[in-house]
């Protein structure tokens, strides 16, 4: 059995994690920014990476104090290598570098992405390659086969936000605050799904690829027109989220070879909403559906820790070097062919 060390520090959590090669969360800590960044309405890179910096030595300690282990016990240290915000990236990779180095352990870099993409199998031991995945989060939405550990083919991204921008500027519209996915999903509760009129971006259509800045319009345009209640534009906002999604994964469903199981995970994967449309769309493709826990859709070190894991466990294992640089961008799928748009970022 394998222990690893994972530390995220890609956007604006702080997280360090010990998870073993059986799936067992050994100990985990996460520090949240949320009050730091609140006053901007979204994330500040500078101050995020500040954040990581001053947190990050102490809640390793921490952890490793919580499961009475030492780096020594320890059969990697998996840290997130890239994509995300630089700076934050950086203070978590160097760290792991450094008690890599110190500890003789070896490192591994890890892809915030493949995290994300694995973290189902942490949760769920049932789950085996291939499948189909969701990703939904702040930077990136979207589907991919995996098939394997370091194996993923993307079929559809998007050509401009992700879907969770979408959520976040749709709070920042209605001024419910920060972090908005949770509060636009709180607020529809008690409102119309199909009070007001928004559009459904690229549904229908021959592209296979996502897009929400015109829905965001959208939503800017309905809130000033003072026509409809805030509640209202949440829930119709929401509602046309969760078309747009169905719409795509059915156009990817039909373009792909089967899988036995639809995924989900990310951020947005902790809404109750999308997640109940994407069980009903696994069931009438008889697929299975699969969602980790909330605690594990959004960023956290448990996932970083689980991706080594992975690949701890592989056939020709070798740790990454002490110098492998962190990356800003980092796709999934290197060989995909660019979409128009922002998408080339995925």
């Amino acid at each position: 059995m394998a222990l690893v060390l994972g530390i995220e520090s890609s956007c604006d959590e702080t997280a360090v994690a010990l998870v073993t090669s059986d799936r067992q969360i050994v100990a985990q800590r996460i520090a949240s920014q949320d009050e730091a960044h609140a006053p901007y309405g979204g994330v500040v890179p500078e101050i995020a990476a500040r954040a990581h910096a001053e947190r990050l030595a102490p809640m390793i300690a921490a952890v490793l104090d919580d499961a009475s282990v030492t780096l020594a016990d320890c059969n990697a240290i998996a840290a997130t290598a890239g994509p995300g915000l630089i700076g934050g990236v950086m203070v978590g990779l160097v760290s792991a570098k450094a008690l890599a180095m110190a500890s003789e352990v070896p490192l591994i870099a890890v892809n915030h992405l493949e995290g994300h993409a694995l973290s189902p199998r942490l949760a769920d031991a049932a789950l085996e390659f291939p499948y189909i995945l969701l990703l939904v989060s702040g930077g990136h939405c979207q589907i991919l086969r995996v098939e394997g550990v370091g194996r993923y083919r993307r079929l559809a991204t998007t050509i401009d936000d992700a879907l969770g921008e979408a959520f976040d500027k749709t709070a920042k519209i209605l001024k419910l605050g920060f972090p908005g996915g949770p509060a636009v999903e709180l607020l529809a509760r008690e409102g119309n799904p199909r009070a007001v009129p928004l559009p459904r971006p690229l549904v229908g259509s021959g592209e296979p690829h996502f897009s929400f800045a015109g829905l965001k319009s959208a939503v800017l345009r309905a809130s000033e027109s003072g026509r409809h209640s805030d509640a209202d534009i949440a829930a119709s906002f929401q509602q046309a989220a969760i078309d747009c999604v169905l719409d795509r994964l059915r156009f990817a469903l039909a373009a792909s070879e089967p899988a036995p199981a639809l995924v989900v995970a990310g951020g947005v994967a902790a809404n109750a909403g999308v997640r109940a449309a994407l069980e009903d769309l696994a069931a009438s493709h008889a697929m299975r559906f699969v969602a980790p826990p909330p605690a594990l859709c959004t960023d956290n070190a448990a996932m970083i820790a689980w991706a080594g894991c992975e690949r701890l466990a592989m056939t020709g294992f070798a740790p990454d070097p002490l110098d492998v640089a962190a990356r800003p961008r980092w796709p999934l799928d290197p060989s995909a062919d660019p979409v128009r748009g922002a998408g080339v970022k995925a």
